[in-house]
């Protein structure tokens, strides 16, 4: 049986681990908060006290955590995977991370011998929990090959955009984008709200309309309700829209309306929003 330690069971990761428990594979799993892992102890997994532990025996080692400093403590930190992980193991690095720390974290695969996807996802929590996220993958051909069982369970798609790096460029630039139509929409949902409008009809005119993109859609009708349940969390996106910006200087261009977007989304956490669903961004903005 293929064996699979999964690290990180946050929005995100507590989904995925599950669709690969009911796929049949022999799963560990490690988080830091270890309460959070009971529930995938009760649904057949094994839970490990470090990234160690969980990958000592794994064939495919995956990680779903927040930003670079965490993604180094699970890999490179003390009683990382790093010091467990067998060297025929594939590393699969599915958080949203710089592109630098993916290629810095590949050449440590490599040296070990062994080889690491970035493979970072689109969707949030409903697409994690139905299997039906995007794998955005960076890394050789030969790996994802290898990796595809893996993959499959939690995926609608995986599409291969080069080295890696590659994946994680192609994520920053997604999140990027939707974090720009968040806060044109929160922006336009504040206006709508002050200017006399029904509010309903100008939504159902915007969403049915040319700016109606599905992320659109979902958070014109999350940010009328005020539901604000976690999906993707808002102090996330503004980690998305830094490491963007950063990226996009070394490549010449300067992300002008990201910056913008991502004072917006500051603001909103420094109000108490940054564990909520990014959609909370309007609250910045209502006053």
């Amino acid at each position: 049986m293929t064996r699979v330690a999964f690290n990180g069971l946050g929005t995100m990761g507590s989904g995925m681990a599950q669709r690969l428990l009911a796929a049949g594979f022999e799963l560990t799993v490690y988080n830091r908060t270890a309460e959070r892992a009971e529930a995938m102890r009760q649904s057949g997994a094994r839970v490990a006290a470090t990234p160690a532990e969980a990958a000592a025996s794994a064939d495919f080692v995956i990680t779903m955590v927040g930003d670079d400093r965490a993604s180094r403590e699970i890999w490179t930190g003390p009683h990382g995977v790093a010091d467990g992980s067998p060297s025929h193991a594939v590393w699969i690095e599915s958080s949203t991370i710089t592109p630098g720390w993916v290629r810095e974290l590949g050449a440590l695969a490599e040296a070990r011998g062994g080889a690491l996807l970035d493979a970072p996802v689109t969707g949030s929590r409903p697409q994690a929990r139905s299997g039906e996220l995007l794998f955005l993958v960076g890394g050789s051909a030969e790996t994802l090959e290898k990796a595809r069982q893996v993959l499959q369970p939690m995926s609608r798609g995986i599409v291969h955009l080069g080295p890696n790096g590659a994946g994680a460029t192609m994520k920053l630039i997604n999140n990027f984008v939707c974090g720009v139509q968040a806060v044109g929409l929160a922006e336009a949902m504040a206006w709508i709200e002050r200017s006399g409008l029904e509010r309903d009809q100008a939504i159902s005119i915007l969403t049915g309309g040319a700016p109606g993109s599905p992320m659109v859609k979902i958070l014109a009708a999350r940010m009328s309700q005020k539901d604000y349940d976690t999906n993707f969390r808002l102090d996330l996106m503004a980690k998305d829209l830094t490491y963007a910006h950063a990226e996009s200087l070394r490549a010449g261009v300067a992300l002008a309306t990201g910056l913008a977007a991502l004072k917006t989304f500051e603001k909103a956490a420094e109000q108490g929003y940054g564990a909520c669903d990014l959609s909370a961004v309007v609250e910045a903005l209502r006053g």
